[in-house]
């Protein structure tokens, strides 16, 4: 059995550990900007294949003190590396610190890369480490003098579903764009609808979560390369999530006022699999009609601090509440970094949550 960390935006911990908890997998517990589990190999590529609002799986090598750069080497080099990193595997350092004697990133780095190169030398009894096979990226994370350190078993982050090479300005991160969809309750079943789509992410994620699509079938992850988790695993983790999916009529609509939007939201869509899901059309969403007759509207319409100026992102906002906001039959979950956004919008939220997108701290402003 191995423990697992799952680094996760600010305000997503709840809705990632659920998922976790979903999945049958042990020892599920939410922190600040993570969540941990525990479990074998199969449970590793089971979260890998299937987590939606997580950002990557560690594998946790272990956790000491470390207010000395000389506690930081012995504390890494007492780790059993050449259990996981075979002589050839390349094992490059990343990570943070927060609130700790080591503050600096780089000395850190450069103390954890020869703590494990003396390490793996020791183990394989030799002066030279080529570095010319798999990748095994180990991180650590330095909180209150506590370090933590772990191989990274996912390689290019969770939300690079692989369906989006190309998008429109300020994109929404996948993670947190089926988030939001979760957070709304679309599971397939009523209409959704975003009128400010840009490069699709929204409308792609509810479309993957009403089929109960796994995001991670169409990409490969580092682990994959490991020597020590067999072969099997993935291909089994990744059947399973298949016959776990459905196939219906939904309704999902997406539009956009740029046309050159709306067409690279259907082309990501074609590449995620679920074009047939999703109506795509421009529109601008302050004169479209609703497209059904009642649903749900998830949206992230543009930041003053991103694409408009300030003034101009407010004066959308009060637009929208005399637009979108009267619409009767719809209830209404908007993302947005404005903290008077409510005034702006009309009315006051049912339930306002603090969410990040990246490093821009915004609120869901959910209308039932």
């Amino acid at each position: 059995m191995f423990d697992f960390v799952v680094p996760c935006l600010f305000g997503l911990e709840g809705p990632c550990a659920d998922e976790l908890r979903r999945m049958v997998l042990a020892d599920v517990r939410a922190e600040n900007g993570r969540v941990r589990f525990a479990g074998d190999a199969a449970a590793c590529a089971k979260a890998n294949i299937r987590l939606r609002t997580g950002e990557r799986v560690l594998l946790r090598l272990g956790s000491f003190e470390a207010k000395s750069f000389d506690e930081l080497f012995e504390g890494v080099k007492a780790l059993p590396l050449a259990d996981f990193i075979p002589r050839d595997g390349q094992f490059p350092v990343k990570g943070y610190s927060l609130d700790s004697a080591l503050h600096s990133v780089p000395d850190c780095q450069r103390i954890i890369k020869k703590a494990a190169a003396t390490a793996l030398g020791q183990a394989y009894r030799a002066q030279w480490l080529p570095e010319t096979g798999a990748m095994y990226q180990l991180q650590f994370s330095l909180i209150k003098d506590r370090a933590e350190i772990y191989l990274d078993t996912t390689g290019a982050p969770l939300f690079k579903r692989g369906y989006r090479p190309g998008h429109v300005a300020a994109p929404l991160r996948e993670t947190l764009a089926a988030a939001l969809v979760g957070f709304a309750r679309y599971r397939g079943r009523d209409a959704l609808w975003d009128p400010f789509c840009g490069s699709g992410t929204i409308p792609i994620e509810a479309a993957l979560i009403a089929r109960n699509c796994a995001p991670g079938l169409q990409r490969g992850f580092a682990a994959q390369k490991w020597g020590f988790i067999p072969k099997k695993v993935w291909t089994d983790a990744a059947a399973e999530a298949r016959s776990l999916e459905y196939h219906g009529d939904y309704h999902i609509f997406a539009s956009d006022i740029d046309p050159k939007a709306v067409a690279l939201a259907r082309e990501n869509a074609r590449r995620a699999g679920v074009e047939i899901d999703i109506t795509f059309y421009a529109a601008d969403a302050l004169t479209a009609p609703a497209p059904w007759e009642r649903g749900v509207i998830v949206c992230n319409p543009p930041y003053g601090e991103r694409m408009l100026e300030k003034q101009q992102a407010q004066a959308l906002y009060r637009d929208m509440g005399r637009t979108l906001g009267r619409l009767d039959g719809w209830e209404q979950y908007i993302i947005s970094s404005e903290p008077d956004f409510e005034r702006l919008y009309g009315r006051p939220a049912a339930k306002r949550r603090k969410l990040y997108n990246g490093m821009i701290q915004c609120y869901l402003n959910m209308y039932r």
